[in-house]
């Protein structure tokens, strides 16, 4: 599609004649005419009065699809979160007492398994059966964040569950809480929300 093309059917689509586009860029029918049959160019500045009219980037006015979509940076989207893991069984126990949920999804032979919360996918990858995988690149350094209403008592919970490696609470400023647990992988868990260190000295 031309830029004449493109011209005429914006002009359609907001429900415009010839004459009362003219009307609107203060200049004769004829000009808009000669726009839409790729006679003559229009000047810049009707571009942008043309672009404000319509609602649209001035590209989508003297570009086509394909120019525009060149020109733009691709959005990338976020798939799933993948943790290479040595253990998998042991990795498996450890995520489903983290998440306190069972596995959403396993593959049959060991090669991946699933957690799905929050519109999100953990997914664990069994190093030992990742064929048709290459992996190696990596140092195994993931940090996972999640976010709990009381962080005390997740703490307690995870201290008692005894699934792993964990740090004390700690302060990064007011209001900023966390704590880390490791996985079986020694992958970092990042673990923040609310805490009450008054109530917590008060209670010590």
């Amino acid at each position: 599609m031309g830029l004449g093309s493109r011209i005429q059917k914006l002009r359609i689509d907001n429900g415009l004649t010839q004459e009362q586009l003219a009307e609107k860029l203060s200049i004769s029918r004829q000009s808009i005419s000669k726009w839409e049959m790729d006679q003559s160019l229009p000047e810049i500045d009707k571009v942008i009065l043309m672009s404000k009219l319509f609602s649209v980037d001035t590209d989508a006015i003297l570009l086509d699809d394909k120019e525009i979509k060149d020109l733009r940076t691709q959005q990338i989207h976020l798939g799933s979160i993948y943790l290479i893991v040595r253990d998998f069984e042991k990795a498996v126990s450890f995520y489903e007492n983290l998440l306190s949920m069972t596995v959403s999804t396993r593959n049959c032979g060991n090669k991946f398994a699933e957690f799905y919360f929050d519109n999100k996918c953990l997914a664990l990858m069994n190093e030992a059966n990742l064929h048709g995988h290459h992996y190696t690149d990596g140092d195994y350094k993931f940090v996972l964040n999640f976010w709990v209403e009381d962080l005390k008592r997740e703490y307690e919970r995870l201290k008692k569950a005894d699934i792993g490696r964990m740090t004390e609470i700690r302060k990064v400023n007011e209001g900023y809480y966390y704590f880390h647990i490791i996985d079986p992988d020694n992958n970092v868990c990042e673990v923040t929300g609310e805490y009450n260190q008054t109530e917590e000295k008060e209670n010590g």
